[in-house]
């Protein structure tokens, strides 16, 4: 499944992508006689009620999806998306995870991930414009794949990390390089927590339809440019590295989110560097996932 999340008349909603168009889920469950309960219109709600809840969902849109039932579904284009998960609990981000982006940055090779944290406040939807605060003058792009916890982890072995995966989204780590680089010491969650700077989206992508996630390739387009290209086989941390030794120290919960790392090309790293600017256009895609697009106010 794609799921969504989505604003209506009633307010938030989880919903699915059917081809061009969205399902409620809720509201399809509820024609089909089922409980509409197990699909509250909050996203991170709707993964803590675990297998049920997806298994519930898969119902709904299977439901949704007959010929007789086209009145449940709405053009997703009229549909105004929300970030998949608009309020995560925690957003941990990794950083220098892609070998290429490691080796343009230079410096010792990690023994273990290198974590930071960006606050819910950062997040923004699909098509957003992000805001960067006037005093800032560097800030920056960075593509990533994100994993979203929908199973609550604690102390987790790698051979059942994947057990704990709702599925996957595409983010953009926007960030105030000169916070992270030009100051002692530096304030990488910060640089990287600003209003806005995690644009998210467009939907989860569950595991049966993402596939592996050591094979997933992502792609970045600044202005229609391509300026980022990378493969998560590339990751010096795979996902479940990553959940084994996140949760080795803290418990992930469902609707948490792992940004996984950028590939290499973001700004700072460019000669010379460039920074983003107000009119940017930014296009971030995975092919077994989707499609990010978003906009520098």
């Amino acid at each position: 499944m794609r799921l969504l999340s989505f604003e209506a008349e009633a307010g938030p909603r989880v919903g699915a992508a059917l081809g061009d168009s969205v399902v409620d889920l809720a509201a399809a469950l509820a024609a089909l006689g089922g409980d509409a309960a197990i699909i509250p219109g909050d996203m991170t709600a709707f993964l803590a009620h675990g297998e049920a809840a997806m298994v519930a969902a898969a119902r709904a849109l299977a439901f949704a999806a007959r010929p007789e039932n086209a009145a449940l579904r709405r053009p997703l284009g009229e549909a105004r998306l929300l970030a998949p998960v608009p309020r995560p609990g925690k957003i941990l981000g990794v950083g220098r995870n892609y070998g290429a982006h490691a080796k343009e940055v230079g410096g010792p090779v990690q023994e273990i991930p290198r974590i930071f944290t960006k606050p819910a406040t950062a997040v923004a939807p699909p098509g957003a414009l992000v805001r960067i605060p006037a005093a800032v003058r560097k800030p920056d792009w960075e593509a990533e794949i994100g994993v979203v916890i929908g199973r609550t982890a604690r102390e987790v072995r790698e051979a059942d990390a994947l057990r704990h995966v709702a599925g996957y989204t595409l983010l953009d780590d926007v960030s105030a390089r000169e916070f992270q680089f030009d100051v002692q010491p530096p304030q990488t969650s910060f640089a990287k927590g600003m209003d806005g700077f995690c644009p998210m989206g467009p939907c989860i992508v569950t595991p049966d339809e993402a596939g592996e996630p050591w094979n997933l390739q992502i792609r970045c387009w600044l202005n229609g440019e391509l300026v980022q290209e990378g493969n998560t086989h590339d990751l010096i941390f795979p996902v479940t590295t990553l959940i084994a030794h996140l949760s080795r120290y803290m418990t992930l919960e469902p609707g948490d989110v792992i940004a996984t790392g950028a590939p290499a090309g973001s700004g700072a790293f460019r000669d010379p560097p460039r920074w983003l600017k107000s009119g940017d256009r930014l296009r971030i895609e995975c092919p077994r996932i989707g499609v990010l697009e978003h906009g520098i106010a």
